[in-house]
This record gives C-alpha cells, structure tokens and sequence, in this order.
C-alpha cells in the first residue's frame, strides 16, 4: 500500500498528528437520550428486528429514502448538522451500525457483509425496495458491502472519506517510518481482544478527544457536548468490543470484497486531503460511474467539520 492508501485507511488531516493532538478528560455534560437529540432535530428514534439482531435508527422528512451509515468512534448523531437539510427533500434513516449506540451488541456478524445484509433488511421492513446510501469510515465500508452484495436495494451510493478495505490493508505497517506524519495505530490495537474493553471502559471521553484533535482541522467542528454524546455511546466494555468487532472483521471483508465485482449504480466519494486523491485514485476501479470530490477545508469527520460543502454535495448526487 502506498502513503496515499495508508493515509486513507484511517483519515486525513495528517499534518495535525504531528502537533500531537494531546486528549483531555474535561468532565462531560449530561447525555440526552437518542429519542431527546432525535427530537431536537425533528425527527424519530426507533428500533427494528433485523438479521438476528436490533438496530436503533432515526427517520424524519419526507420524500425518497436516504439511508446514513455512520462510522467510528461515533453514532447516528454525526449526521445531525446536514440531517435537518436533507429530510426537506429526502426520508432520511440514519442508523446506529450492528454494535454501536443504541443498537444491539452481539457476540459476532461484525463483518461488513453481514452488516450490510442488516440495512438491507432494515430498508425492507420499514417499506422500502430500494434507498439512496451515504456512508463515513466504518459506514462507508458497510454501504459499499450493501451496494456490492444487494445491489437492488442501493440506487445511488454516497462514500465519505473512506472505502471498503481490500487487500492492500495487508501493507500497513507496525511501526511508523522516520518521518510519517500519521500513523493509524488503531487498526493494530483495535485487533487485541479483551485489552481494549478493560482499558477504555469508562474512559472514553479520552479516546473520543484524542481522535477529534488529531483529525479535524478546526478542532472546535465537533465541541464538548458531541464529543460527550460519543465518549457516553462508547462507554462501556459491551460498546468497546462491539466497536472492535469491525475491525477485527477486517480479515473476512478482504475475502469477501474480492468478489464484490464492479459496482454499476452512480457513485460518490467525497473526500479531505489525501483522502481525496486516495478515492480519486480507487474508485474507478471499482465502480462504472463514479465521481469524486474535495471537501476542502476538513478533516477526516466531514459533515461535522463542513456540513454546508458535504450537504451540497450530497444534494447535488441524490437529486
């Protein structure tokens, strides 16, 4: 894999790594609950039954169906700037992945086949034969699964920032080399069982703070009360693991996107930076229609950091 490609697999704003991004452990405000922050922004909180396990979802607006796959360390709220917008034109659903959030932590089914067969049938119980998607990071992989796997179901699929991992993962490299500005060392601690759980339980505002100023350019985009609604989502050994689990699935996702074949549906990669020409680069190879373009400006966390470029965008390709 080369720098571009490394650069990619985590996220952008590689010259903040070098500042050192230092965490806080600031005290957090109080939580709302999903149905409270669904509330707020004029929508619903809900929970479906699907492939064996429960998916907590958010849906508001009116219009064809747009699905928004999140990614982590973060939940459905990591939409909420651009989800308002969007609902004017669109049914929007945005889910908590199997393991995040308010949705169901199970032992297994962290691979990103399984999980895009959960927002299938998600899009199938709540009415719908086929749904516009947009994904970030982990979502990003998840909606790219979905589209490869269930290609009926997808009309028009949106990236962010990320895509599904293939085998260059492989070439990721333990330790940094003399001067590499980023380095994603999560993907390799994100691997150990039982250690992670132990170490950030009830320590997660440390984890969500180190990300957040590392890989945003304006640190401020994502403020204490959304980093806390994150720290609270992750902050137990459950929510820990489950989030592991995705990565940990990564072996599975490399064979299984071997015979993903070319994506046929219009496709959207929005990307920062690097990132930008990482997705440039990749996705003509996997996708027939495909269209690229820079979110300036920005991090890694896009449609917090700039929501009005990322809702543009999004309105533009969805129509």
């Amino acid at each position: 894999m080369d720098r571009r490609s490394m650069l990619a697999l985590g996220a952008t704003a590689a010259t903040l790594a070098v500042t050192g991004g230092a965490a806080s452990a600031s005290p957090a405000p109080r939580v709302p609950s999903d149905a409270a922050l669904a509330r707020s922004l004029g929508f619903r909180s809900a929970h479906a039954e699907v492939n064996g396990t429960r998916l907590h979802y958010v849906i508001g607006g009116s219009g064809s169906p747009l699905v928004l796959l999140p990614g982590w360390p973060q939940t459905w709220w990591e939409f909420h700037k651009i989800m308002p917008a969007l609902a004017k034109r669109h049914t929007v659903i945005a889910v908590d992945l199997r393991g995040m959030g308010g949705s169901g932590k199970p032992a297994g089914g962290y691979d990103k086949k399984t999980m895009a067969r959960d927002i299938h049938e998600l899009i199938g119980k709540l009415g719908h034969q086929r749904a516009d998607v947009a994904g970030h990071d982990i979502g990003a992989m998840v909606a790219q699964s979905l589209a490869a796997h269930h290609p009926g179901t997808v009309r028009k699929l949106a990236l962010l920032d990320v895509a599904h991992v293939d085998e260059s993962l492989y070439q990721l490299t333990l330790i940094p080399r003399p001067g590499q500005p980023f380095f994603p060392w999560w993907f390799a601690f994100n691997q150990a069982q039982g250690l992670p759980e132990q170490l950030i339980a009830g320590r997660s505002r440390l984890l969500i703070d180190h990300f957040c100023d590392m890989l945003l350019v304006n640190r401020a985009a994502i403020d204490g009360r959304d980093r806390a609604i994150y720290a609270h989502a992750y902050a137990t050994q459950d929510a820990v693991r489950a989030g592991n689990g995705w990565y940990q699935g990564f072996v599975q996702d490399i064979v299984d996107e071997k015979n993903h074949g070319q994506l046929t549906m219009p496709v959207l990669g929005l990307g920062a930076g690097p990132n930008y020409y990482y997705l440039a680069e990749h996705l003509p190879h996997k996708a027939t229609d495909v269209r690229v373009r820079e979110i300036k400006d920005s991090g890694h966390y896009l449609a917090e950091e700039q929501p009005a470029a990322v809702l543009a965008e999004l309105n533009a390709f969805f129509g």
